[in-house]
């Protein structure tokens, strides 16, 4: 069982080291980012690759949940 994170930023003027560095505090010891990428868009290349990276007993970290959906 392993803690992985996810971090996304919608443009690419943002920086995700403040998120990345709150998984980390928070125990993710696999992060995955999107930078520059919409929530609103399905096709975001890091999520994809987050979720076929975890396996069964993995939790999932992100800092806030519009970080992996739109609103």
């Amino acid at each position: 069982m392993a803690l992985i994170g996810y971090a996304r930023v919608s443009t690419r003027e943002q920086n995700p080291q403040s998120q990345e560095a709150e998984l980390r505090a928070a125990g993710a010891t696999k992060i995955f980012v999107d930078h520059g990428e919409s929530s609103r868009i399905a096709s975001r290349p890091h999520w994809g690759v987050c979720l076929d990276y975890m396996r069964s007993g993995d939790t999932l970290v992100i800092r806030a949940l519009d970080r992996i959906a739109g609103t």
